[in-house]
């Protein structure tokens, strides 16, 4: 055999055992783990902001995808086998068109609602960017690299798009418009699709009118069963809204409407927006849908959900009136066996030949801004700030992931290879209203400074407050995120004593996402040899007192 082909199918089999192993290994919180080990799950199945979520059923296994606005990569896929331990398996957006117009940050903008469905042995994700139109994604496995999205139909406003396949073959797209962009709202139009799912075969119809009944109708999903269709649909606003869900024998409609879930008696807010399952055996229905909980974001709950009379409840109808209301606790799924305990990655230790698939960046990346290293370590390069930049939420170069729980403390240990003065590496909590900790490199040395900017998304400066001046570039930061997302930053020297630095920190939401943390390094202006910050580990543990 050619040595130069050994040596590649040496590489290769080696390559794809990595992969292997790094997908069989269960990640567990530290922070948030929805399964009670007893049989019963807690509330939010997810505590982190899955916004949207839509989910399909393949055989045994499950797959939630959920809107990813502007951070890349985009278009998150989970999986999980009894829906109550989910674990992050891949992104069906790796860059987001239009790719210049993605290259700055975006803020609200991008992929709105997706919906993931299972057809003719493939998956296909259908995405609205309500500034460009509908797209379409596809690929034989969720773990495949996806096609590169296809405009199904172009056009300001339009959202929150559903595909379905009747028994016929035909396919069909539900959709809403957001009057923000598209000047009209309240309303569902279905449409015929065609042969191949990439494009609108007609000019769609009404098939329900919100304004009466349901103001701020939008996310449509359309199933069938027993005959009838079905258009699950909330209503009512983000936050103070309510699941319906919408039926009719004839597809074109008319469609009868029922409110099946609200928030009722709980202090579980605007309950609605997500996706009806069943198990494998088809015994059981479960529903899952968001909750809006402010600089959280909006997490996932898990509903149990049955049938009367061929109207679904939602949740648990405990006045008998035949509309559910969300559980904090229940007990988990019959899917026939047991399955490990495993939650959404969120600690990274970066030994590995990929990014952990928790990190996201705030625009479409450029391949110099990070590299993994051999010895471990996650290197950012500086990048010069922009003069448009008014301050950190316009630069799109800052690495973030999602809060993974109500309380946690999260640290990171870094060493600072600095050139320029002003070259800066940076530890931030990110939303309308920001903070982070940061070192700066000065002419004597380094500076731990702690900066805030309330307002970051109107364009307001920074308020910076210089801690401490130090000769050592190796430093670790932390954040302590404790109940109604207040932070409290410190940083030490040595990684056992830490010191709080500023006043405790209320987190905000960014534009219809919750707040993030994450990293980053930036520079005062261009430099033909950048330098740069190699981040040892990241971790989220509980909260340290």
């Amino acid at each position: 055999m050619n040595k130069k082909l050994l040596i590649f199918l040496s590489f290769s089999a080696f390559f794809f055992s990595q992969k292997k192993v790094d997908a069989q290994v269960a990640h567990i919180s530290k922070a948030w783990v929805p399964d009670l080990g007893n049989g019963n799950y807690k509330n939010p199945i997810l505590f982190a902001d899955y916004s949207d979520p839509d989910v399909c059923r393949v055989g045994k296994d499950y797959y939630l995808i959920a809107s990813s606005f502007d951070a890349v990569p985009g278009l998150p896929i989970l999986h999980s086998n009894d829906l109550v331990n989910w674990t992050i398996i891949g992104h069906a957006l790796l860059r987001q068109p239009p790719y210049k117009h993605f290259s700055k940050t975006q803020h609200g903008n991008g992929v709105w609602a997706p919906a993931i469905r299972y057809h003719n042995d493939s998956f296909y994700i259908y995405y609205p960017d309500p500034d460009f139109g509908i797209y379409v994604v596809k690929a034989k496995k969720t773990t495949d690299v996806w096609s590169k999205p296809i405009l199904v139909e172009a056009g300001k406003g339009l959202e929150d798009p559903c595909p379905f396949w009747d028994k016929d073959g035909q396919g069909y797209l539900v959709h809403a418009f957001a009057g923000s962009r598209a000047g009209i709202r309240n309303i569902l139009v279905l449409h015929k699709l065609n042969r191949w799912g990439t494009k609108m075969a007609d000019e769609g119809v009404i098939v329900y009118d919100g304004h009466k009944d349901d103001p701020g109708i939008e996310g449509p999903k359309m199933y069938k069963r027993n005959g009838y269709y079905y258009i699950f649909a909330p209503a009512g606003g983000v936050s103070g809204g309510y699941q319906m869900v919408l039926r009719s024998k004839n597809i074109w409609g008319p469609y009868e409407r029922k409110t099946v879930m609200h928030q009722g008696s709980t202090a579980i807010n605007g309950p609605h927006q997500g996706a009806w399952v069943t198990t494998p055996d088809e015994k059981q229905s479960w529903f899952i849908h968001f909750r809006d909980m402010g600089a959280y974001g909006r997490v996932d709950y898990l509903e149990p959900m049955i049938w009367k009379n061929d109207w679904p409840i939602i949740g648990i109808d405990k006045d008998g009136e035949g509309i559910g209301e969300p559980v904090i606790s229940y007990r988990k799924p019959d899917v026939g066996k047991a399955y490990p305990l495993q939650t959404p990655q969120t600690s990274d230790e970066f030994n590995g030949h990929r990014l952990g698939l928790q990190w996201q960046w705030q625009a479409n990346p450029k391949a110099t801004w990070y590299f993994l290293t051999s010895e471990g370590a996650l290197r950012l390069y500086a990048q010069p700030l922009l003069k448009d930049d008014k301050n950190y939420w316009d630069v799109p170069n800052i690495l973030m992931q999602k809060f993974p729980a109500d309380k946690f403390t999260a640290t990171t240990k870094l060493t600072f290879h600095a050139i320029q003065n002003q070259d800066k590496v940076g530890f931030v909590i990110m939303g309308m209203d920001y903070a982070y900790l940061s070192l700066t490199k000065v002419d004597n040395g380094f500076q731990v400074s702690f900066a805030t900017c309330k307002k970051a998304n109107e364009g307001a400066k920074e308020i910076i407050q210089t801690i401490k001046s130090i000769s050592d570039s190796t430093i670790y930061f932390r954040v302590n995120v404790s109940a109604d997302a207040k932070c409290q930053f410190s940083y030490s020297l040595d990684g056992s004593e830490f010191v709080h630095v500023g006043n405790s920190f209320q987190a905000k939401e960014g534009r219809w996402i919750g707040a993030k943390l994450g990293l980053f390094c930036t520079s005062s202006g261009w430099n033909k040899d950048s330098g740069f910050a190699d981040f040892d580990w990241f971790r989220i543990e509980p909260l340290t007192k």
